[in-house]
């Protein structure tokens, strides 16, 4: 999506050229010889050239020569659904992030109901409430709700915006069915002090569930993100650090119950063909051809997360008066490049001048929102950092693909950003 954004973005440039030309010549556009298109591309180009906040087109041209194969021999299989790359990729991911399982799914909100609809029943809690971050998009909140459970929600950490420890614990109650732990902007939320804290307060039945939407390769004390808690979930959307061609997802887990149910509830709850062992099932697959795809970019994963580090390690040398670039840790892969900016508005009017898109990862706290303001909730009251923070947060471009120009182009906006 962003790169046709890029692509009409240009195309439009070179209208607005030509507009104004014939203006001053009212045969401009009449007279449109390739002499005067190439004019108006080079006026266009004396702009700055628009770093946009990812450009999907070139992930494609760098693996294009196994993408075309691998899809090539995919189609030529003729099994596009539950077949030999969908085993084979399920396979070498769990082998990556550490996990004996990992069931393909559609997308990641569908990995996030089915593990959350999976471990409620198979668990001990028998609470309704779920506890999570209120700023994470809202993808955790709907798979609550679509599974009649209740969002309870808590604040976070104000240098890395992820959940706060301190506070999932003082929420655990005998109401809990369980925590969902969200990876947020590639950091990793310390699951493993939140499992000791749950030991120590006698609660160690509440199961915890990891969304690693943003964090694929992530670790934290050398252990994997997808790794640290009970079950897992990944959305292997295109922006994603290992990003599909169109969606995916995928839930993983080393409880062999878990994947047992996870892989009866993915298609219709079927214990065998046309036999429904479980209610709430449904059909959420993953096609052969996305999964071809995505076993030819996981072998460079660990790679590319560290380009983004670097990246982000060199926006960071620029600022740090005016402009506080978010920290998830040394095991972070930099989904996103994420800062806070007290005045928002200018700074992103500011970067836009200087050729450099932004955005806001999120606007609008899922309690907050206008649509979700009679479905039930717990916590609100308790989010005073969450609630400082959204009017702050601003995304920089950040992916492996940038050329250094482009990064030394943010480089100096922000800089000079700084400076004033």
């Amino acid at each position: 999506m962003h790169a046709v954004l890029a692509s009409a973005v240009s195309a439009m440039q070179v209208f607005s050229v030509l507009l104004l030309e014939s203006s001053e010549f009212p045969n401009a556009l009449q007279a449109n010889t390739p002499e005067r298109r190439r004019h108006a591309v080079e006026l266009s180009m004396m702009k700055p050239n628009a770093v946009p906040m990812n450009d999907l087109k070139r992930l494609y041209q760098r693996y294009e020569v196994e993408i075309a194969r691998e899809v090539a021999s995919t189609l030529r299989s003729g099994w596009w659904l539950n077949g030999a790359a969908g085993k084979r990729f399920a396979a070498n991911f769990a082998t990556f992030a550490g996990t004996s399982d990992c069931i393909l799914v559609a997308n990641g909100t569908d990995a996030l109901e089915l593990a959350l609809r999976s471990i409620v029943g198979l668990g001990d809690a028998h609470g309704r409430e779920v506890i999570v971050a209120a700023n994470a998009g809202g993808y955790a909140s709907c798979a609550c709700w679509h599974n009649d459970l209740i969002p309870h929600y808590v604040d976070i950490e104000p240098a890395s915006q992820l959940a706060s420890v301190q506070s999932v614990l003082e929420a655990v109650s005998t109401d809990t069915a369980a925590i969902v732990a969200t990876h947020l902007y590639g950091g990793v939320v310390d699951v493993p002090a939140i499992r000791a804290g749950l030991v120590n307060a006698g609660m160690s039945h509440i199961p915890v569930i990891e969304d690693c939407a943003q964090a694929h390769g992530a670790r934290i004390r050398g252990e994997t993100a997808g790794s640290l808690g009970d079950i897992a979930t990944f959305s292997f959307y295109p922006t994603k650090n290992l990003g599909a061609m169109g969606d995916g997802g995928a839930v993983l887990t080393s409880n062999p119950r878990l994947a047992d149910r996870v892989r009866q509830l993915h298609q219709y709850g079927w214990s065998s063909k046309y036999h429904v062992a479980l209610p709430g099932g449904r059909n959420s697959r993953m096609d052969e051809v996305q999964a071809a795809i995505l076993d030819v970019l996981l072998p460079d994963l660990n790679s590319r997360n560290e380009q983004r580090r670097s990246i982000v390690s060199r926006f960071r040398a620029v600022t740090g008066r005016r402009l506080k670039f978010l920290d998830g840790g040394n095991g972070a892969v930099a989904h996103l490049a994420v800062l806070l900016c007290d005045d928002r508005d200018a700074f992103r009017t500011f970067m836009k001048e200087r050729g450099v898109d932004t955005d806001v990862h999120y606007p609008v706290l899922d309690c907050d929102q206008v649509g979700w303001a009679a479905l039930p909730m717990k916590g609100t009251e308790n989010l005073a950092i969450s609630r400082a923070s959204i009017s702050r947060l601003c995304s920089v471009p950040c992916y492996p693909d940038m050329t250094n120009d482009e990064v030394e182009q943010v480089c100096r906006a922000l800089s000079d950003w700084e400076a004033m």
